[in-house]
């Protein structure tokens, strides 16, 4: 903890985007909350819920070429600005949706506020080599997918006691001020080199073949196995999240028995493993090689899958949670110590579409597990669905682990950083 602290204080621009960071996370689970409890309030169906999860899905994976291309072609600063602002409008216009019968326009601003959502996302993970020197770039990757999960937690609690308390109305518009203080934090960022991946003029050429642009990103994924290994392995997390998102509300609400607290209890305990295994997986980034990280990753998808399985066949509610809990410690190690390789390798000609393509894939997969899972539960118990997901997470174990020990994961090429400026920490025989 006092590697984050001292990041936070000795690094002015990573101070600002934690800051915007934290601000505008908690606002867009304050817009979760809302609309899905609006969306139960005006239609009382959980059919509507679905619908508006796979209308963002959709949304993403249509945006992903264009925000790839755009983030490796424009400014990246400018480009998250302009997400922050273009979502600060459409969160004030979920405000025109709040009466009953204009359900539809929940669908279309909910697929508008994530179509703009990865422009910062993927522009804010594109960056973060920019920002943080050769010592940082561990501890700041680590403590912003820390600060992801924790404001899991924290919003989704603030928000439930708003919505109760105040009304849909203010918590859109603390949504919508949340990305105007994003965006003013953005602002504030400063680099010597600016935030081009490229800073030569573009060419006719360039201008007018975007998807030739889109296609070379996809190669350059294509050509480095370990790229896009990692890529692969947001798919096969997501064959069996995209049901799990479903599931929480199924096992708190119906299968325990618990109402909308064991929903907020499981979801708690899932934030809980997730914040837990980032703070390990902080630990032990500097001090393994990377051999040890590959072996790392198939042993988190193994516990993943395996408590997964057994959470959805919990007798107690009390073992549920241990076990979710777990399961999504695994994971968030999995994802720090990922994105951290990425940092590392991949070239920042590339960085943008390579995170936006990685998104757009992980969604897409987990839009037709939500789909299946949505159609089998009225045929198949939640337990049963929650068997198969576990099962089907922890097959990237396999997939992965088949990769490295047949020697097809090499280390790729230092891109991130420069060679000279990596250091490894620790035993050089973990």
């Amino acid at each position: 903890m006092t590697g984050f602290a001292e990041l936070l204080r000795s690094n002015r621009n990573y101070r600002y985007t934690w800051i915007g960071q934290v601000i505008s996370e908690v606002g867009d689970h304050y817009n979760n909350i809302a609309v899905f409890s609006l969306v139960l309030a005006n239609t009382g169906s959980g059919l509507v819920v679905a619908g508006i999860l796979l209308a963002r899905g959709c949304a993403v994976m249509l945006g992903g070429p264009i925000v790839g291309v755009l983030l490796d072609r424009m400014d990246r600063k400018r480009l998250m600005i302009t997400s922050d602002l273009v979502r600060a409008v459409i969160a004030l216009l979920f405000i025109t949706g709040i009466p009953a019968g204009r359900t539809w326009l929940l669908y279309l601003l909910s697929g508008l506020l994530m179509f703009a959502s990865p422009f910062f996302t993927s522009g804010r993970a594109s960056i973060l080599p920019s920002i943080a020197n050769k010592e940082e770039l561990h501890t700041a990757n680590s403590l912003t997918q820390l600060t992801q999960w924790t404001t899991v937690m924290i919003g989704s609690f603030l928000g439930g006691t708003s919505v109760a308390g105040f009304g849909y109305k203010v918590a859109f518009l603390f949504n919508a001020f949340s990305f105007l203080f994003s965006a003013l934090c953005i602002w504030q960022l400063r680099a010597p080199r600016g935030f081009r991946s490229d800073r030569s003029a573009l060419t006719e050429s360039r201008v007018v073949r975007p998807w030739h642009e889109y296609t070379e990103g996809l190669r350059y994924l294509r050509s480095t196995p370990l790229i896009l290994g990692v890529g692969l392995v947001g798919v096969g997390w997501a064959t069996g999240g995209g049901a799990a998102q479903i599931l929480f509300s199924v096992f708190g609400e119906q299968v325990f028995q618990r109402g909308p607290a064991g929903i907020g209890v499981i979801w708690g305990c899932a934030g809980i493993g997730l914040v837990a295994g980032a703070l390990f997986a902080n630990y032990i980034g500097k001090r393994i090689r990377f051999e040890t990280y590959k072996r790392v990753i198939s042993i988190c998808y193994v516990v993943h899958g395996g408590s997964y399985v057994l959470f959805s066949q919990a007798p107690t509610f009390v073992r549920a949670l241990f076990f979710i809990g777990l399961s999504r410690a695994a994971v968030a190690v999995s994802s720090v110590l990922n994105t951290g390789q990425l940092l590392r390798h991949v070239s920042n000609d590339f960085r943008g579409r390579v995170f936006s393509t990685i998104e757009t894939w992980t969604w897409a997969t987990m839009m037709i597990s939500m789909a299946v899972a949505g159609v089998f539960s009225d045929h198949v118990s939640p337990r049963t669905i929650g068997l198969w997901a576990g099962v089907l997470s922890s097959t990237t174990a396999i997939f992965w682990g088949w990769g490295n020990l047949s020697g097809r994961l090499p280390e790729p090429v230092l891109a991130g950083v420069q060679p000279e400026e990596v250091e490894v920490h620790g035993d050089p025989t973990v």
